[in-house]
């Protein structure tokens, strides 16, 4: 697996006979890692150039930055080098839960490199106390009984009813990437989620041509914030995937390559 700028990553290159089209980045949700976006490498035959990075320890716990105590800001600050190492100057940013929250804080701290954004059932509010406490328990538990443990307590919450009911080769599939990652890399992505900034104050002011992207049966965030975050950030897009809970281009990938590929054809 390649590495740039100290990120691991994986991608798909367009084939010669393409139009390149530009780079297209894919940042992944939390507790997975960058295979959750396999399904998405098949945007390289229409002349993208699919970059997919693991965030830190994602994958095996291998990678070449330290896990603990980050910041959704680090992460930032690692997508900025790999695309410098890799040479891209802009793309279009498609982040989905916590790659969300990622595709925020890059537009924050660095929006010259995005030409286009994809929200992906994500939102843009920071933690609740509520929910800080949540992931205080979140600690604990991938602590003391390790990462299988939060895969039994995540997957009933990522998935859709429907999804659960008539595709269990998803479930299988989620629980392995989950199950890919160490425990290190797990706390360090909560704690990097328990810090990061609410961004809703930002949102107003993004021109970057964007598609918010959410799953009809989405528990962990309802289509409620994609209807905040459409409202919020000028000509923005909307579209809502039925039978589709929160890894809604897992759960129904054909809907969600289709609704990228709207986009990429008609907005970038």
């Amino acid at each position: 697996m390649p590495t740039a700028g100290g990120v691991r990553y994986i991608e798909a290159l367009p084939p010669p006979s393409a139009r390149a089209r530009g780079a297209l980045v894919l940042l992944h949700a939390f507790p997975l890692n960058a295979r959750m976006w396999e399904g998405q490498l098949t945007f390289a035959a229409g002349g993208w150039h699919v970059i997919a990075p693991h965030m830190r320890g994602a994958d095996s716990g291998l990678n070449d930055r330290p896990t603990a105590a980050v910041t959704m800001d680090d992460f930032a600050a690692d997508v900025v080098d790999l695309l410098d190492a890799l040479h891209v100057e802009d793309a279009v940013i498609c982040g989905l839960s916590m790659g969300g929250y990622l595709a925020l804080a890059l537009m924050r701290l660095a929006p010259t490199y995005a030409r286009g954004l994809i929200l992906a059932d994500t939102k843009s509010q920071a933690d609740t106390p509520e929910a800080l406490e949540a992931r205080r328990g979140m600690l604990s538990l991938v602590e003391t009984q390790g990462v299988a443990a939060v895969a039994d307590a995540m997957i009933p919450k990522l998935l859709g009813a429907t999804t659960r009911a008539e595709r269990p080769q998803v479930e299988e599939r989620v629980r392995s990437l989950i199950n890919a990652n160490s425990s290190e890399s797990v706390a360090g992505a909560v704690r990097a989620l328990m810090s990061r900034r609410d961004s809703t104050p930002m949102l107003a002011s993004i021109r970057t041509p964007t598609l918010v992207i959410v799953g009809d049966d989405d528990a962990v965030t309802p289509p409620a914030n994609a209807e905040q975050l459409h409202t919020a950030i000028p000509g923005a897009e909307l579209v809502r995937i039925p039978h589709s809970g929160h890894l809604s281009n897992l759960e129904q990938p054909d809907q969600f390559n289709a609704a990228v590929a709207r986009f990429l054809d008609h907005r970038v």
